[in-house]
């Protein structure tokens, strides 16, 4: 950014535009090369199911074998579709760690309990996740139970959080959290 003023942001026409490049597009198979391979796969996988079921002398008819097989392919595209997106990379470490097996709850409470251990010895980071998000808890319970938040009633809110969890709330300062401390906070947002 510069500190030019106005004069610098309308003289755009002035500079050399810069070329853009284009984006990165998403190059999908087409639908007919899509079901070929399906096909392909499905007629592989019957024509192994058949003869592993012939050398124990047990057969299954052929188009009851191939609808189970679609079926199963529908099903595992379906799944595909329902998938949650990629995690995004991370620039800070905070939240980072081993990839989650798949449990997007696990791995949101394993990335909350490492940014509480870090928060222990960085009132930084204490002020910058910790507390906001108890401010949000806090406005969404007096809203929920109450019918207010802390900013549309502030007189109340502080009656109904006490004096402790409010200070903390209203003036987050970069103290160092403490494990009672939270506690107490979470108590009183119960409490409501």
């Amino acid at each position: 950014m510069s500190d030019g003023g106005l004069d610098d942001l309308f003289s755009i026409a002035d500079r050399p535009r810069a070329v853009e490049e284009p984006e990165a597009v998403d190059k999908r198979r087409s639908i007919a090369v899509t079901l070929a391979g399906n096909a392909a796969v499905i007629g592989l996988v019957a024509l192994v199911i058949v003869a592993g079921l012939r050398a124990l002398d047990t057969s299954i008819s052929l188009l009851l074998l191939v609808s189970l097989l679609i079926g199963l392919r529908v099903v595992i595209y379906a799944a595909r579709l329902a998938a949650p997106p990629p995690s995004p990379r991370l620039r800070s470490r905070i939240g980072a760690g081993p990839s989650p097996s798949g449990d997007a709850l696990r791995a949101a409470v394993r990335r909350w309990e490492q940014n509480l251990d870090r928060a222990h010895s960085d009132p930084d980071l204490y002020a910058r996740n910790v507390l906001p998000v108890l401010a949000e808890l806090a406005d969404e319970r007096l809203r929920l139970r109450h019918g207010f938040t802390r900013a549309s009633d502030p007189r109340r809110a502080r009656e109904l959080l006490g004096d402790d969890l409010w200070s903390a709330l209203s003036g987050p300062g970069r103290r160092a959290l403490k494990a009672r401390d939270v506690e107490t906070y979470l108590d009183a947002m119960e409490r409501l």
